[in-house]
């Protein structure tokens, strides 16, 4: 699993768009890692005729299941869209071999996550599946001796932050704020994380000010919730540098109790269904092959398959 990185780890809160001119994969993969949209990249590294893709071939495998680039027919493709998503979230990097039925010519690669593919006119793949997810985000409320040992611990840590708050809005895909100004624009800076849906927030404040604080913003239950405060662990910590140490133990704990913040939530996660035909798990897109039978909707992994079943209730 790939953790972009940048150096140092500081975020343009700057919307940038893509263009859509012609470019290389590899392009365009460093461009969404600028822009911290997590992706798996697939590359062929091995390929047997007749294959459509060759040894060197490559798409980018979105959250949401798109593919950019080319790495086999319909019906591999369908194989890495599956493998990728697994990759994506949390099964980590793996070496993909697509197989059609019955093949027992292509040399086996220890370690490597087989699929046997019967819609497959011919041909075997191995494709390396590269999830590049970008370090979590913290975004950073305050000059003050709290907020900047933050900064400089959520660097070593190979955390990225950004310093947008209270003048705007927090950067995209935020994963936790830290609002730690004493008392300067720390209200604002409450509204705009809640507002923005940022999951953990970190108030720096003793437990007096911080519950005075937090009973004048007339917070629902489920805002109050996603504020901590007094901020961080107790570890006893009594410096700026003790305090970041508390604060960022508090947001490890988050991170890793429900996965890195990223663009790709738990709740938008594409639906699946397996092809009655052949078997295969197929991700449901607006574009994937279906068939409506009575009340039921079908998918399948591809035309062929859809129009076999149809041929057969037609029969």
């Amino acid at each position: 699993m790939t953790a972009v990185t940048g150096t140092p780890h500081t975020v343009d809160t700057h919307a940038r768009t893509v263009d859509t001119h012609p470019r290389t994969v590899d392009t365009h993969a460093r461009e969404l890692a600028a822009q911290r949209v997590p992706f798996v990249h697939a590359r062929v590294v091995r390929a047997q005729a007749p294959s459509s893709a060759h040894p060197g071939d490559e798409a980018i495998v979105y959250g949401d299941g798109r593919i950019e680039g080319f790495v086999g027919g319909v019906c591999a493709e369908e194989s890495v869209r599956t493998a990728a998503l697994g990759a994506l979230r949390g099964d980590g990097p793996l070496l993909l071999r697509v197989l059609p039925e019955g093949d027992e010519d292509f040399p086996d690669t220890p370690g490597a996550q087989v699929v046997v593919n019967p819609c497959l006119s011919g041909g075997a793949l191995e494709i390396f599946l590269e999830p590049v997810l970008p370090p979590p985000l913290i975004e950073i409320a305050g000059r003050t001796p709290i907020a900047e040992a933050c900064v400089a611990l959520a660097d070593v840590l190979g955390y990225a932050t950004a310093r947008s708050l209270p003048e705007g809005p927090p950067a995209e895909h935020t994963g936790a704020v830290v609002v730690a100004g004493h008392g300067r624009g720390d209200t604002e800076s409450l509204r705009a994380a809640l507002d923005a849906g940022v999951p953990h927030i970190e108030l720096v404040a003793s437990r007096r000010r911080g519950a005075a604080l937090l009973d004048e913003l007339g917070l629902t239950e489920a805002e109050r919730v996603r504020i901590h405060s007094p901020a961080g662990l107790d570890i006893g910590a009594r410096t700026p540098a003790e305090i970041a140490l508390s604060i960022l133990a508090e947001i490890v704990e988050s991170v890793r109790s429900v996965g890195a913040p990223s663009s790709v939530g738990h709740d938008d996660r594409p639906v699946q269904a397996v092809d009655p035909v052949c078997g295969m798990t197929v991700t449901v897109r607006p574009d994937t092959s279906h068939l409506a039978v009575g009340e039921e909707e079908l998918w399948f992994c591809g035309p062929g398959c859809r129009d076999r079943y149809a041929a057969g209730l037609a029969s």
